[in-house]
C-alpha cells in the first residue's frame, strides 16, 4: 500500500476513490495494527510531506482511537494495550509529540488530539507517566508552535467526560496549572500561545481542585486570568470571561475576596465591550453567579431541614444588582433585527440574565426595571420600545406574585396593544412577554376582563406572521392551560372563545401556502384547546375531529406527489401535526370517539402502509392508536386482525429504538383494553419482548418497560398466564441481580431504580393472575420476591412509584397465602421497618400510603396478628 497516496485520496473529489482510501486503511489497520499506527505517525511527523497528507494521517490516526459506541470504544482502547508492542508504543508516542513542534499548524493540532486519545488510556493505566512533564517541558521551553500546540494537547486531555482519565488527572494537576499558567501569564508574547493557555486552563479547573484550595497559588491564578481580560487581544478577553464563568461554577466559596476586589469592575466592564464575544461572555458570568445563588438557596432550605450544614452563600448578585442591573436593561437594546431566532447576540444573553437576576434577587430589582420600562415603552426608536417589552415579560418569574399583580393588571392592556406596534419585533416581544404572564402570573388575567382582548391580540399576531409564530402559540397554549379546568367541569372561561379559537386555528393551518413552522405551531395550540376543553365545548371537539380525519386522508395521496426531500420532510411534518391533534381529541372525547374510529383506523392504517422506512410519523401514529384502545376497550377487538401486523413489525424493529420503545407501550395499552381478548396475541407479544429483552445490543430503557408489560399482560389475561410464568419467572429473577454500587453513575442509578419499579409490576401482575386458580404455582417465586424487596429495603435510592408497587406486592402475597404459610418470611423486622416507612411518609401520594397500610394489614393476617376474613378497605 503506497500510504501518502491512500491518505491523498481519503480527501479526493472522486467518491469511489475516497471509499477505496478507507477502505484501504481499515484493511491495514485490521492486518497489522502495530505497523499501521506507525506508519500513519511517521506519516504526521514528516516535515517534507503534503500539509493535506500529514493531515489526513493525523484523522487516520484520531479515528482509529475513537468510537461513538461505548462498547466498540473498549474494543478500541484494549487493542492499545493489548496487541501493540511496547517499542512501537514508544515510537508512536515520540512521532507524536515530535509533531507538537511542527511549523504546520494542523499537523500540530492534529498531533494534540491523537496524544489525547492516547492518554485517554494510557493515563488510567499508569501508563506514559513523562508526558504531563514533556507537555510542561515544551511549554517552558519549546518554539511558539511547539506552546500553542502543547497547551492544546493539555486542553484535549482535559475535555475528557471518561471519570477513569478525570480521577487519573488529579494526580497530574501540579503538571497542568504548571503549563497553562505559565502560558497564559502576560509575560507570554505570542498571543495565539496565550490564547491557546487560558482556553486549556478553562479546561482543566476541575483537575486543580487541591492547589485552588491553596490560597497562594489560588491568588496566583487568578491574578492571570484577571490580567488577561484586559490583555487588548478580543479572543483572550472572551477566553478570560469564560474561564471565571468556569471558576464561579466550581469554586463559588472561595470568591468573595476576588468579587469585592476585581471580578465586580471588571465583568461591568467586560458587559460594557463593543467586541460581542467579549460582552457576551461577562454578561454570562453574572448568569453563573446567579445560578449559583439559585442552587445555594434551594440546598440551604433542604439543608435547613433536615439539620446539616449550610453552604456558604455571599449574595453577589444582590449586592452588584444596582450597577449589573442597568447595564444589562441598556444592553437589551442592542437588538439585530436580521437575527434569527436561533442567533444568540448580546441582548439575547442580556435577556437571559435578567431573566436569572429576577429568579435570584426577587422584588428588589422591579423598581429599576419598572422605571425603564415606563421610560422606553413609547420610545420612538423600535429597540427601545422592544427593550422595555422584554424587561418587563423577563421578572414575571422571581419575585413575589402581590408585588406583580397591581403591576400586571395596570400594564395587562398596554401590552396586548403592542401586539398592533408596527415592528415585527416588538410584537413578538409583546406575544412572548404576554406568555410569561400566562406561565408564571395567570392569577392576574381576570377572565372577564383580559381574556377575550388578549385571545384576539395572539390569534391576530399569529396570523400576522410566521416569525411571531412561537411565541403566540406559546402564549396560547400557556393561557389553556391555566383557563381549562377540570375535565369533569361541565364549563371554564376559555368556553364563550372556544368555537372562534378553534375555527381560526384551522382556518390559519389550511393553506397549502401556510408557513409550515406557522402550521405545525398552530397545530400545538389546537392540541391544547383540545385538551382544555370542558364538556360544553365537546361537540366542538368532536365536529373538529371531522375536519382532522379530512385532512389526513388527503394527505395519503399527496405520498405519490413526493418529489424532493423537502416535500417528505414537509408532508410528514403535516401527517405528525395532524395525528397529534387526533390524540388528543380521542383522549378528550374517550368513549364519545366511537363512531369515528372506523374511520380513524382506516387512515391511520392507510398512513402506516405508505410511509417510508426511517419516518417519524409511525411514533405518533401508535401514539394516537393507544388512545382509541384505550378508548374503546373490548370494541377495539375488531381491528386487531388488520394492525397486528405493523404492532409487530415494530415490536421487532431495534434499528428505530423510538418506534420499539412506542410499541412496547402500545402492548400494554391494547392488553388492557382487551383484557382476555388478547390472549390470542400474546404469544406473539412474549416472543417479541422476550426477544428484545435478551438482545445485548437493545438499549437498557427499553428493559423495565418491557417487565411492566409482562404485569399488563397477565393482568389482562389473569389464569392464562401460566403459560409464560416459567419463563416469566427466570427474567425477573435475572433482573434483580443488576444492583447498584457507590461509583455508578446518574444514569445508572436512575435505571436500577425503573428497572426494579419493572420488577415489581410485573410481579404484582402475575400474582394477581394466578393466585385465584393456582396459587401452588406461586410458591417457588416467594423468597425471591422477598430477596428483591429486601434489597429495596435496604438501598436508599428508591423512589415512591418503587415503594407503591413493593407494597401492592406484600399484600397480594400476603393475600395470596393467607393461613400463615410463609409467616416467618413476613415477619422478618426490615420488612416491617419498610412498610412503616412508606406508611408513615407525609410526602407521599395518598394512594401510596394507603396501599402501605394495606399491605400491613394483608401481612397481619398472614402473621397471625389481625382476625381471618379482612381484606383491604
Amino acid at each position: 500500500m503506497d500510504v501518502n497516496q491512500v491518505l491523498q485520496n481519503t480527501y479526493s473529489g472522486d467518491a469511489a476513490a475516497r471509499q477505496s482510501a478507507e477502505q484501504q486503511l481499515n484493511h491495514a489497520a485490521e492486518v497489522n495494527y502495530s505497523n499501521y499506527l506507525e506508519t500513519l505517525a511517521k506519516e504526521l511527523a514528516n516535515e517534507n510531506a503534503q500539509p493535506a497528507t500529514r493531515q489526513a494521517a493525523g484523522i487516520a490516526l484520531k479515528n482509529s482511537f475513537t468510537a461513538r459506541e461505548y462498547t466498540r470504544l473498549k474494543e478500541i482502547q484494549s487493542r492499545w494495550l493489548t496487541s501493540v508492542e511496547p517499542a512501537t508504543k514508544a515510537t508512536v508516542r515520540q512521532l507524536a509529540l515530535q509533531t507538537l513542534g511542527s511549523k504546520y499548524t494542523k499537523a500540530g493540532q492534529a498531533a494534540a488530539q491523537f496524544i489525547a486519545s492516547i492518554a485517554a488510556i494510557d493515563l488510567p493505566q499508569n501508563q506514559w507517566q513523562e508526558l504531563m512533564p514533556a507537555l510542561v517541558e515544551y511549554v517552558g521551553e519549546g518554539s511558539d508552535h511547539f506552546k500553542q500546540a502543547s497547551l492544546q494537547t493539555i486542553g484535549f486531555i482535559c475535555e475528557t467526560e471518561d471519570q477513569d482519565l478525570r480521577d487519573s488527572l488529579v494526580q497530574h494537576s501540579n503538571a497542568i496549572l504548571t503549563a497553562v499558567v505559565q502560558g497564559a501569564r502576560k509575560e507570554e508574547g505570542n498571543l495565539d500561545v496565550r490564547l491557546a493557555a487560558i482556553n486549556s486552563l478553562s479546561d482543566s479547573l476541575e483537575f486543580v481542585r487541591t492547589n485552588f484550595e491553596n490560597e497562594g497559588e489560588r491568588n496566583y491564578i487568578m491574578q492571570v486570568i484577571c490580567e488577561a481580560t484586559q490583555s487588548g487581544d478580543n479572543r483572550i478577553e472572551a477566553s478570560s470571561y469564560g474561564c471565571l464563568n468556569r471558576i464561579m461554577g466550581l469554586y463559588y466559596d472561595k470568591m468573595k475576596f476576588y468579587m469585592e476586589k476585581a471580578l465586580f469592575g471588571l465583568t461591568i466592564m467586560g458587559m460594557k465591550n463593543p467586541e460581542e464575544d467579549v460582552s457576551k461572555l461577562a454578561i454570562e458570568f453574572w448568569c453563573t453567579v446567579c445560578e449559583e445563588e439559585i442552587a445555594i438557596e434551594d440546598d440551604n432550605v433542604m439543608a435547613h431541614a433536615i439539620g446539616v450544614e449550610q453552604r456558604a452563600f455571599f449574595n453577589f448578585a444582590r449586592i452588584a444588582a444596582r450597577e449589573v442591573v442597568p447595564v444589562l436593561l441598556q444592553l437589551l437594546t442592542q437588538q439585530d433585527e436580521d437575527a434569527a431566532d436561533e442567533d444568540y447576540n448580546v441582548s439575547r444573553a442580556s435577556y437571559q440574565c435578567l431573566q436569572l437576576y429576577a429568579q435570584a434577587v426577587g422584588g428588589e430589582l422591579v423598581q429599576t426595571v419598572l422605571g425603564f420600562v415606563e421610560l422606553n415603552l413609547r420610545h420612538t426608536d423600535w429597540h427601545m420600545r422592544d427593550a422595555a417589552v422584554s424587561a418587563f415579560g423577563a421578572i414575571m418569574e422571581g419575585p413575589d406574585e402581590k408585588l406583580l399583580q397591581p403591576l400586571i393588571k395596570q400594564g395587562l392592556p398596554v401590552l396586548i396593544g403592542m401586539m398592533d406596534d408596527p415592528v415585527v419585533q416588538v410584537k413578538d416581544s409583546a406575544a412572548f412577554a404576554l406568555g410569561r404572564i400566562c406561565e408564571n402570573v395567570s392569577e392576574s388575567i381576570d377572565a372577564q376582563e383580559h381574556l377575550r382582548p388578549l385571545i384576539g391580540a395572539l390569534f391576530a399576531g399569529l396570523s400576522s406572521s410566521p416569525r411571531m409564530a412561537g411565541s403566540c402559540c406559546w402564549a396560547l397554549m400557556n393561557l389553556a392551560e391555566r383557563f381549562g379546568g377540570e375535565p369533569s367541569s361541565e364549563e371554564n372561561p376559555l368556553s364563550p372563545h372556544f368555537q372562534e379559537s378553534v375555527t381560526t386555528l384551522l382556518s390559519v393551518t389550511e393553506g397549502s401556502d401556510t408557513d409550515n413552522q406557522l402550521r405545525m405551531a398552530a397545530y400545538e395550540v389546537l392540541n391544547a384547546f383540545v385538551a382544555s376543553a370542558a364538556i360544553d365545548s365537546l361537540p366542538i371537539v368532536a365536529k373538529t375531529s371531522d375536519v382532522v380525519l379530512k385532512r389526513l386522508e388527503d394527505t395519503i395521496p399527496m405520498q405519490q406527489q413526493i418529489v424532493s426531500v423537502e416535500d417528505r420532510i414537509t408532508l410528514e411534518e403535516i401527517q405528525t401535526s395532524l395525528a397529534s391533534v387526533l390524540l388528543a381529541i380521542i383522549q378528550r372525547l374517550e368513549g364519545e370517539i366511537k363512531p369515528a374510529a372506523d374511520r380513524i383506523m382506516n387512515v391511520l392504517l392507510q398512513i402506516l402502509s405508505s410511509v417510508g422506512a426511517k419516518s417519524s410519523v409511525p411514533d405518533t401514529v401508535f401514539a394516537a392508536i393507544g388512545a382509541l384502545a384505550n378508548a374503546l376497550e373490548e370494541d377495539f377487538g375488531k381491528y386487531m386482525t388488520s394492525f397486528t401486523p405493523f404492532l409487530y413489525n415494530a415490536l421487532g424493529n431495534r434499528e428505530e429504538p423510538g418506534l420499539c420503545a412506542m410499541a412496547i407501550g402500545l402492548v400494554s395499552d391494547i392488553t388492557r383494553s382487551l383484557g382476555e381478548m388478547a390472549q390470542p396475541y400474546c404469544d406473539t407479544f412474549m416472543n417479541y419482548l422476550l426477544s428484545n429483552l435478551n438482545d445485548k445490543s437493545i438499549s437498557n430503557q427499553f428493559r423495565p418497560a418491557i417487565l411492566q408489560t409482562f404485569g399488563d399482560i397477565a393482568q389482562a389475561i389473569g389464569p392464562h398466564f401460566e403459560t409464560y410464568l416459567s419463563v416469566v419467572g427466570q427474567v425477573l429473577q435475572a433482573a434483580a441481580n443488576v444492583t447498584i454500587n457507590d461509583s455508578s453513575a446518574f444514569e445508572m442509578l436512575d435505571y436500577v431504580i425503573t428497572l426494579r419499579e419493572g420488577i415489581m409490576d410485573a410481579w404484582s401482575g402475575a400474582i394477581l393472575a394466578i393466585k385465584v386458580a393456582k396459587p401452588q404455582l406461586l410458591a417457588q417465586y416467594v423468597e425471591p420476591v422477598f430477596a428483591v424487596l429486601e434489597v429495596i429495603s435496604r438501598d436508599p435510592n428508591r423512589s415512591e412509584a418503587l415503594l407503591r408497587s413493593a407494597m401492592g406486592v406484600i399484600g397480594d402475597l400476603a393475600d395470596t397465602f393467607p393461613h400463615g404459610e410463609y409467616a416467618n418470611l413476613f415477619r422478618q423486622e426490615w420488612l416491617t421497618v419498610l412498610i412503616k416507612d412508606v406508611k408513615t411518609n407525609r410526602d407521599f401520594q395518598p394512594r401510596t400510603i394507603e396501599t402501605a397500610r394495606w399491605a400491613r394489614e394483608q401481612v397481619k393476617r398472614q402473621t397471625g396478628n389481625a382476625p381471618t376474613g379482612q381484606t383491604m378497605s
